[in-house]
């Protein structure tokens, strides 16, 4: 019966140091899906966060190191005016580079630096689309091209299992014109479209997401034959 409990012991050592090493490994990718409320500043709406209306996307993440990573945005967002009435719909695509403040992880190694959570920065370049309701502005073309932009803002990543967690992001996007809104009327009133940015619209987006990793970074080969 020793022996037995011996053998024992020993298999269950070698497994738990087998688990502890997988775990060691860090994942590259992250995928997720975000949730939370959207907002406009323009001609028809002077202040952030009035009227605010939902918005939605996912999320692609490829983290270069603990401190930099880069993400792939694609989301939706209900814009409204206050002193002129509309409603319109923007799809935009994101790219967008991050910096964690914290050296960001939850891998059981020797670096005492890693934390499970991390403040982060961003900034980067996107471009959509508007989609009206109101399709006499525009004859009966529904969906317009707008112009570039800059997504820039702060968040908060917390890793709460070894392959899950949840990115707080308060996201503004400052255009490269004034013609969010699809409403003639409102689109570039006083003709100064173009990089004047005190005549640009902008934006901005209150997320919640929650993200899953993938792609475990492959064990470091020590002895190689090429």
């Amino acid at each position: 019966m020793r022996k037995i409990t011996r053998y024992i012991s020993v298999l269950f050592l070698l497994l738990s140091s087998h688990a502890l090493a997988q775990n060691e490994l860090p994942y590259l990718c992250e995928i997720g899906l975000q949730g939370g409320i959207g907002y406009y500043v323009g001609e028809a709406t002077p202040h952030i966060f009035m009227h605010p209306r939902e918005a939605y996307g996912v999320q692609f993440r490829y983290k270069f190191t603990k401190r930099w990573a880069m993400q792939l945005k694609v989301s939706g967002q209900r814009i409204v005016g206050h002193s002129t009435p509309f409603e319109n719909r923007l799809y935009n695509v994101d790219l967008i580079a991050e910096y964690n403040f914290f050296r960001f992880g939850s891998e059981k190694n020797y670096d005492d630096r890693i934390k499970p959570y991390t403040p982060y920065i961003f900034l980067g370049i996107g471009t959509g689309m508007n989609h009206n309701k109101d399709m006499a502005n525009y004859g009966p073309q529904r969906f317009l091209w707008n112009s570039m932009y800059i997504p820039f803002g702060i968040g908060f990543k917390w890793k709460f299992h070894d392959r899950l967690g949840l990115n707080i992001a308060w996201q503004h996007n400052i255009y490269f014109a004034d013609n969010v809104e699809g409403i003639k009327a409102l689109d570039n009133p006083n003709g100064l479209n173009g990089w004047n940015i005190m005549n640009m619209d902008l934006t901005g987006m209150l997320t919640v997401a929650l993200v899953v990793e993938l792609g475990q970074a492959k064990k470091p080969c020590r002895v190689c034959n090429e």
